[in-house]
């Protein structure tokens, strides 16, 4: 059973290893010097930020997002925990807070892409570069309720 719950600070160093193993998982397609600049601005910004956790019945962090003005800023899923209603979970709590709710993806990370697509998603732009400037191309989506 998972429970979606607030973020606290004892959560951080379970939160820094989600994404980090998640990013490995899935964002292949980082420089190894990218990632590694990519992950020491994660732990500067991360632990402090206000994110929604999925954690089990032991309440063991799974998975978790930050919104933000009704964009998900990010998604993140222990990648051992990977397909198994996580990340729905998690975006389905996202649209009810904000139901023209909005995010990026790395147009790279075509699992990910996949994903939101499923769930409703559609692209409605693209940048050439990521949010920090790295040339990692974002696709932007905007969740399209007949989608579901």
């Amino acid at each position: 059973m998972i429970t979606l719950r607030p973020s606290t600070g004892r959560d951080a160093s379970r939160i820094l290893d989600i994404w980090s193993r998640a990013v490995d998982a899935t964002h292949d397609f980082l420089l190894p010097a990218d990632r590694t600049a990519i992950g020491q601005e994660v732990e500067t910004f991360l632990p402090g930020a206000p994110l929604t956790l999925a954690v089990d019945a032991s309440d063991q962090a799974l998975g978790f997002m930050f919104l933000h003005d009704g964009h998900m800023e990010a998604l993140f899923i222990d990648p051992d925990h990977h397909g198994k209603g996580i990340g729905r979970a998690l975006v389905l709590r996202a649209l009810a807070l904000h139901p023209a709710l909005t995010t990026d993806v790395n147009e790279q990370n075509v699992k990910a892409m996949a994903f939101y697509r499923r769930l409703g998603f559609e692209p409605t732009g693209r940048s050439d570069l990521d949010g920090q400037g790295r040339p990692y191309p974002l696709v932007h989506l905007r969740f399209h309720a007949t989608g579901q």
